[in-house]
């Protein structure tokens, strides 16, 4: 008799990441393309060195260099796995039953209903807006009695479209405060919007004990590879996140290059003008190729397809270039170096492949 597992988890589908293909270029899993820097690689050397030795579980030092660049207490920051393993550890302090819901705009980031199933909670998406932005009146509308958390993906993953510091606002005065509202800025660092306007989720933190915001060092600080993200909010929420964390999941090495590139950040963030701008570059290409393209904040770019979206990505797979399609919905095309992305331009640009996919 083969050990009894959870019957339910046969309906949960597991995480499926951004192909690889040897020779191919990979614009599909929102990478940086630029390497760590010297600073961080000999910090990772280092402290590989002492990789017989267990790393810091509660990750002191990074906690409080994190609440040093924020402005806020080491008591206010968590760190984790990369920021997936944060929101997962969101649903384990926030529901206990079926009867717990999680609310989320839908579509974003893929690993929100996995892990509220995997949670044993109830996945509760809210359709975005015909622009492919959070209807964050829709998403007020949803909670009940019932919510125990909300995740709002700003920049949104996968559509890179924003909601700004006004509506933001609105959003959180009509969210009841014994619902915990994550704010998830994996992509915060390549926002471009003016001070009035650019929605920070740590300024709503301080003030809102029902907010917790999360980063990561996987994106802009360029180490995906070595799984570092951190959440910060109330005292409460922190200590309620450690209690549930996965002993020792930090590695001595993560912690050792995410201190390494928080140090060397001005240097990392000048890194990010230039995705921007070939961001910009890409976007203005494609929607001028006719494809609908909302306005991006974020390392990607979406190209709403529809039905066409799988059809699309496996031509571009054959023209050499990775892209990730959500089938039904669209194509996320991240953006790379100069010369990957126009050979992504090449070739949805082309007038026969516009012709066939522009407009869904």
């Amino acid at each position: 008799m083969s050990a009894q597992i959870r019957p339910d988890l046969d309906s949960i589908p597991a995480y499926v990441p951004g192909r690889s293909h040897p020779g191919a270029v990979k614009l599909a899993s929102n990478e940086t393309t630029f390497p760590p820097l010297p600073s961080a690689t000999k910090a990772i050397a280092e402290a590989a060195e002492l990789a017989n030795r267990y790393p810091d579980n509660q990750s002191g030092e990074l906690r409080t260099a994190l609440a040093e660049f924020l402005g806020v207490t080491p008591a206010n920051v968590s760190v984790g796995c990369g920021s997936v393993a944060l929101c997962q550890e969101l649903v384990q302090i926030t529901c206990s039953s079926r009867e717990d819901e999680v609310l989320f705009g839908w579509r974003s980031f893929e690993a929100y209903p996995i892990i509220t199933q995997i949670g044993n909670a109830t996945a509760v998406p809210v359709p975005l807006t015909q622009d492919h932005v959070h209807d964050l009146d829709a998403l007020a509308a949803a909670v009940t009695e019932r919510t125990r958390l909300i995740f709002v993906c700003n920049p949104n993953n996968p559509t890179g479209t924003a909601v700004g510091r006004a509506a933001l606002t609105r959003f959180l005065d009509a969210v009841p405060s014994r619902v915990l509202v994550a704010l998830d800025e994996a992509y915060y660092e390549y926002l471009r919007w003016t001070p009035e306007d650019r929605p920070d989720g740590v300024e709503f933190a301080r003030t809102r004990p029902n907010v917790v915001v999360l980063r990561t060092f996987s994106k802009a600080y360029g180490l995906a590879g070595l799984r570092t993200g951190y959440a910060v909010a109330a005292p409460e929420v922190i200590t309620a996140l450690l209690k549930v964390h996965i002993p020792f999941s930090v590695s001595r090495v993560a912690q050792a290059a995410a201190m390494a590139s928080l140090e060397a950040r001005h240097e990392l963030l000048e890194r990010t003008d230039a995705v921007v701008t070939e961001r910009e570059r890409v976007y203005r290409a494609v929607s001028a190729a006719g494809y609908r393209v909302p306005p991006s904040e974020a390392n990607f770019v979406w190209l709403a397809l529809g039905a066409n979206a799988v059809p699309f990505a496996e031509g571009c797979a054959e023209a050499g270039v990775l892209v990730r399609p959500f089938d039904g919905d669209g194509v996320r095309v991240t953006i790379g170096d100069p010369h990957e992305n126009d050979l992504f331009l090449s070739f949805a640009t082309d007038p026969a492949v516009a012709g066939r996919f522009a407009g869904g």
